[in-house]
Parts: structure tokens; sequence; C-alpha cells
């Protein structure tokens, strides 16, 4: 049974919610503030590890990650979830986050996440001791956490990624074809064998907007891998990115927060809000992978 152990704002306006009561609802406190203080603290590709203002981006869903690489915490009177941790020592970044914005680390019940490379989930088991939660990973990013070392099968199994603490904790094995309580998983292997791509709904004040994290989906490797001797994975790449394309998305959210202009879009240069950003991500994701298979073949003749 989950036990609430901080009262917060988000979990006030649930209960007000639930309650058949004629007294309207306070509402949302404004998040343009914080959100222009985390434009304002970081760059469009800051440092990975570099301590970040957590700010609420839509509802009951919050950013809780570095300037470099994004974490995404979900409130739920149930129990929150967490996305993604950053790097071992980003991890400390995203757990002093959450409970900058009044939330009890101990209330994450779920974790789930991107790919399994150590910028992204280097830190889960540092959370995973923190808050109890169990981790939630398809079976190829599970074999990763539990060695904390690149799968041997990994496009960037060469390039020398810093081995991670092993998560020892709970892990939860998922099926990317089923939902996951109100978190709907894309399966969007490429970037890596395992990786995942998240879509939820987040409401305020009445106006629901779909939430999509999307993987790096980035077809890039070590220098001895070629995309071009893996056919399925292409396959599964592209059917991945078709995927992405077809999916509701109001407010895209990437692993690293300048892959989908996210410092930008906060500074109102470009719509935080945009039903086009999944399939424009798409179809930049569709021209690198082009692009990188037919560099491939170039350099066959």
């Amino acid at each position: 049974m989950f036990a609430r152990r901080s009262i917060t704002a988000a979990a006030a306006l649930a209960l007000v919610a639930g309650c058949t009561t004629t007294m309207p609802a306070a509402p949302p406190p404004d998040p343009a503030p914080a959100q222009r203080a985390f434009a304002a603290s970081c760059t469009d590709f800051d440092e990975w590890d570099k301590p970040a203002p957590p700010f609420r981006l839509h509802g009951d869903t919050y950013y809780v990650g570095t300037c470099g690489i994004a974490a995404l915490l979900i409130t739920d009177a149930r129990g929150h979830t967490l996305i993604d941790s950053g790097t071992d020592r980003g991890a400390e970044v995203v757990l002093a986050n959450i409970r900058a914005l009044g939330f009890d680390p101990r209330d994450v019940t779920t974790i789930l996440m991107s790919h399994e490379h150590f910028d992204h989930v280097g830190g889960l088991a540092r959370v995973q001791a923190a808050t109890g939660a169990t981790i939630a990973a398809t079976a190829p990013a599970a074999a990763v956490l539990r060695t904390g070392i690149t799968a041997e099968d990994d496009p960037q199994a060469q390039s020398g990624h810093d081995a991670f603490p092993p998560v020892t904790g709970p892990i939860r094995l998922i099926d990317p074809a089923g939902a996951q309580g109100r978190f709907t998983p894309i399966a969007t292997p490429g970037h890596t064998r395992g990786a995942l791509s998240w879509r939820w709904q987040s409401c305020e004040a009445g106006v629901c907007r779909w939430i999509v994290y999307a993987d790096s989906m980035n077809p890039i490797s070590d220098d001895h891998y070629r995309f071009s001797d893996h056919p399925g994975l292409v396959a599964v790449f592209r059917a991945g990115i078709a995927a992405l394309a077809a999916s509701p998305c109001d407010i895209l959210i990437t692993p690293h927060p300048g892959g989908s202009a996210l410092r930008r879009r906060l500074l109102g240069e470009a719509p935080l809000v945009n039903p086009d950003g999944c399939p424009a991500y798409a179809a930049s994701v569709t021209s690198r992978l082009d692009a990188r298979l037919a560099e491939e073949a170039a350099r066959a003749r």
C-alpha cells in the first residue's frame, strides 16, 4: 500500500478533484518562472552532470534532470514514476530536484528508462537505493543494467563507454507491446537494442496534453560497427521511427534536452506544445539513418 510521506500542491489538487464539492480548485502555479530559470541556467547541449533547476512541464509531469541529461518525474497519489536517472553522479541532482519540488524520493514506486547507456541509466542503482522503486525495462536493457557494461551487440560497444554501478534491486521485464498503467511504451531500438520511448497524458486546469519522451534514436556507432550488416536491426529501427511518428504527441522531450530544442522552446523561440513535434523528430531520425546507410554503402564500393 502506497503511503504519502509529503504533502504537495499536486496531491492537494488531486484530492480536491476527487471530492464532491462546489468549491473551485485553485489554479496550478505558473510554471513559466521555473522554466525560464532552467533556460537561463543551461545551454542547448550542456554538461551531463551540471545541476539544473527543476520545473513543471505540464500538469503532474516535472523535469528533474540535469542541464545535459533529462529525467522526468510524473506524480501520482498512488506512487510516483521516474523516467531515467542520468549518470551515477547526475542521479544525485535528480534526487535533489525531486526534493526541491516538495516530493519525497521514497514515494517513487516505478522507474522507467529510455536506453541502456551510462549517461541515462548509470544512476539507476543509486536512485533505486534511495527510493526502493522497481525498474521496468526490456530484456536487452535489463541485461545491461545487471552488469553495468555496454552490451556486446550495441552499436557503440567499442566506443569506450564508462561502466556504471549495476542494478541489484528488482527489475520487472516488460513487453513493449503492452501498456504499463498510464504509460504506453513505444519500441524504438536502433541506438541500442533495448531502447524505449514513452507516451502518457498529463492534465491541468482541464487541459490535457500527450507527452512523449522519445529516445535518442541516433544512428551512431563505434568505428567497427556497420548498420548495413544488421538488416534486422535496421528494420526494427524503421518500425520504431514509424510508430513514433504516428503517436499522439503534444509535448516532445528527449533524453538529451538539446535533441528536442527544449531550451529554445522554454524561451518561446519555438512552441513548447507542438503536435508536429514527433513527426518532425521522426523525419530527422530517418534522414540521419538514410545518410548513415548511404555513407556505409559508399565506403564499401
